[in-house]
């Protein structure tokens, strides 16, 4: 593996899952010395910054983070354009620049929610694929987070279900969020054996390449019912780009909701916004924190595939 920025990045999803796991039983067997991972933040990160630095750690790494709002210079992305505005670096030499210091980078950016075209072109984190010397690590981009999706199957895959039936659904929110985590669990989970329903109101609709084998429903007590797994995500609007359309009905989970499935489990990625996303009850009998302390081991088996094959 030379990149983790999507699952076609993984040839075997199913072996990753399994080989993330057993990392999770001893973490600390595998020490790559003399090897430094740059961590690069153009947006704010609490789990991703903390599990990746500890899976790092674990490794035997050394880490640099740098959060460039803050700490950096104002970074230009475009090609060919003439720099007399407030960018002071092009991130072609940035990005060169970090390659010499670092084994690894990773880097982290959201969609802008402005232009869809350049949201989904991904042209922040392309500009670290095209120029980097060293393999690039997707720690949230504008379409997708891989990184989370591992964890999410590590998840499902120690609850021990067979065939499971999954949950994607939607929830409010009062502001307005890309479709990075959504488009990328989609993308994951139907890569396995579980059986695959979202949940949307008709104005949410994700971008139809990861809806492909993907059951949908606009109602979601008939998309719970008999669920063996629920996770919840805000999204915006993918058609009318960036907007929160209005909705009638109320998409919060609850225990009601819950009762509906197959003595289901609830999931969602974290930060949520209690009793938006989902009531305290079903926070508070849910895999969030299982899904969190994963978060640390599908980080390091994918440094130490990065590392090994890069």
């Amino acid at each position: 593996m030379k990149k983790f920025t999507a699952v076609g990045d993984v040839r075997h999803v199913d072996r990753l899952i399994e080989e993330a796991l057993r990392v999770k039983q001893a973490p600390l067997q595998h020490k790559m010395f003399h090897k430094t991972l740059g961590l690069v933040f153009f947006n704010p990160s609490l789990r991703t910054r903390m599990s990746t630095q500890k899976a790092a750690f674990n490794l035997g790494m050394d880490v640099m983070v740098l959060n460039i709002d803050k700490e950096g210079w104002k970074i230009e992305f475009r090609n060919g354009v003439v720099m007399n505005g407030d960018a002071q670096e092009h991130s072609r030499d940035a990005v060169k620049v970090m390659s010499q210091y670092c084994d690894v980078i990773g880097i982290r950016s959201f969609a802008k929610l402005a232009d869809r075209e350049d949201d989904y072109r991904e042209t922040m984190l392309q500009q670290f694929i095209d120029h980097a010397e060293v393999p690039i690590l997707s720690l949230e981009s504008a379409t997708r987070h891989p990184l989370q999706s591992l964890a999410d199957l590590m998840t499902i895959k120690e609850q021990g279900l067979a065939r499971p039936k999954v949950v994607l659904t939607w929830a409010p929110h009062p502001a307005a969020l890309p479709q990075a985590v959504p488009n990328s669990f989609l993308e994951w989970i139907t890569e396995t054996e579980a059986e695959v329903h979202a949940a949307f109101p008709e104005a949410y609709a994700l971008a139809p390449e990861f809806l492909k084998g993907v059951a949908v429903h606009h109602d979601q007590a008939e998309a719970l019912k008999d669920a063996d797994i629920v996770y919840a995500k805000n999204w915006s609007s993918y058609t009318d780009y960036g907007k929160t359309p209005a909705v009638s009905e109320d998409w919060t989970i609850t225990s009601a909701s819950m009762k509906l499935t197959n003595n289901g489990q609830f999931m969602h990625c974290l930060p949520i916004r209690c009793n938006v996303i989902a009531s305290d009850a079903v926070i508070d009998r849910s895999l969030v924190y299982q899904q969190a302390k994963n978060r640390e081991f599908a980080a390091q088996i994918v440094l130490q595939k990065l590392l090994q094959n890069g």
